[in-house]
């Protein structure tokens, strides 16, 4: 890697002399313009507008369009004499929690490395920001322009990114903002059953770019002279959605097929077991016994019994 800045992380009184690298770099292929019939390179010429003459770089400054057809011209003396008290240094400003710093804020990452002594101060600094569980807010000028950025821990390096300022952030104004729309609880039910179902842990090996590995493919096979091989249809895209409900549960089912989970999967709620036949027919049985032999006993009292006598008449 090739250092695109050097300068100083000011942390109160402490310097810290660092080097920074681009952390990112786009894998985008690129085509170059060509002449279609023998492969040429397509060139550009400066010209200027008014007089249509080819204009060397040297003679080309930065204008500034105030309208109606007029234009301020700044040179490289205007622009050195800028106050930019963060030309070469880091300004630490303040350490916030990480969560605080909505992610639609960030511009670029880059890596920061010590240079010469630096690298006592930089691991006392890193292990610092760590231990805090904070991110440093700075400021950085890149290219004659300040910006605000964070300084956070990653893989024991100092990561800077920067940041867009607040009024470069565009507000949202859609109409159905205004509108009152209210959803069903079973529809956030089934929403939330969805999320459940394609939940996971995020690992940025796991996802690649198809569509770069198809074209280099196709590129290869026309250096090789061999045929191109077509890359697999895509799933169609899905029909817009009539029924929510509908939609909603064919997803989940789909979420869990991706998975390999089946219905079958799922445990079915215990039924309660059947009553045993035999059962009644014990009970039944047991209950003619005793009647008969209550009806035994009784007849035998009857028979055990004597006969009441005709009372005495009286003298």
């Amino acid at each position: 890697m090739r250092a695109i800045w050097k300068g100083a992380v000011s942390f109160g009184l402490v310097s810290i002399a660092v080097k920074l690298y681009s952390a990112t770099e786009e894998k985008d292929i690129r085509f170059h313009q060509v002449h279609r019939t023998d492969g040429g390179r397509i060139k550009y010429q400066r010209t200027c507008s008014v007089d249509g003459e080819v204009v060397s770089y040297d003679d080309i400054a930065k204008g500034y369009d105030i309208g109606g057809g007029e234009m301020v011209i700044l040179t490289d003396e205007d622009f050195a004499d800028l106050p930019l008290s963060t030309s070469r240094a880091i300004d630490v400003l303040e350490f916030v929690p990480a969560e605080q710093i909505d992610p639609i804020l960030f511009a670029k990452a880059y890596y920061l490395e010590p240079e010469g002594q630096a690298a006592k101060p930089y691991v006392l600094l890193r292990d610092a920001l760590r231990d805090a569980d904070r991110v440093a807010i700075v400021k950085i000028a890149i290219r004659q322009r300040e910006q605000l950025a964070t300084l956070r821990v990653r893989d024991d390096v100092l990561v800077l990114n920067t940041m867009m300022w607040p009024d470069e952030v565009r507000t949202p104004d859609f109409g159905f903002l205004d509108e009152d729309i209210e959803t069903r609880p079973a529809e956030l039910a089934m929403a939330s059953s969805l999320i459940d179902s394609m939940a996971g842990s995020f690992k940025a090996d796991d996802f690649t770019d198809n569509y770069r590995a198809a074209l280099q493919e196709v590129i290869d096979a026309k250096v090789e002279g061999r045929e191109v091989v077509q890359p697999e249809e895509a799933d169609e895209e899905p029909a817009a959605a009539i029924d929510l409900m509908a939609a909603l549960k064919a997803s989940v089912e789909r979420a869990r097929k991706a998975r390999g989970e089946d219905d079958s999967d799922a445990k079915p709620a215990k039924k309660a077991a059947p009553a045993k036949k035999s059962a009644p027919a014990k009970k039944a049985t047991a209950a003619k016994k005793t009647t008969a032999a209550k009806s035994t006993k009784t007849a035998a009292a009857s028979k055990t019994t004597p006969a009441k006598r005709p009372a005495k008449k009286s003298a």
